[in-house]
């Protein structure tokens, strides 16, 4: 499956969270790190609601940029 993430950069690292999967979120120092840790937990996420029986949102979101004058 191929789920959307929204990536943010705080003032001492990056954080990640997946909108499709309410509480699925990471950090990382990096862009590197934040992007493998958000695979990491995605993959843990799914696993635990499995093992507790929960049916596995499709990936839905969409991502787009939207041009605006400022």
């Amino acid at each position: 499956m191929r789920y959307a993430i929204v990536i943010e950069q705080t003032e001492t690292n990056f954080s990640a969270y997946v909108p499709d999967l309410p509480g699925c979120i990471a950090t990382g120092d990096t862009l590197v790190d934040v992007e493998q840790h958000i695979r990491e937990a995605i993959e843990f996420h799914i696993e635990g609601m499995r093992a507790d029986g929960l049916t596995i949102p499709a990936p839905n979101s969409r991502v787009e940029y939207v041009s605006v004058a400022a």
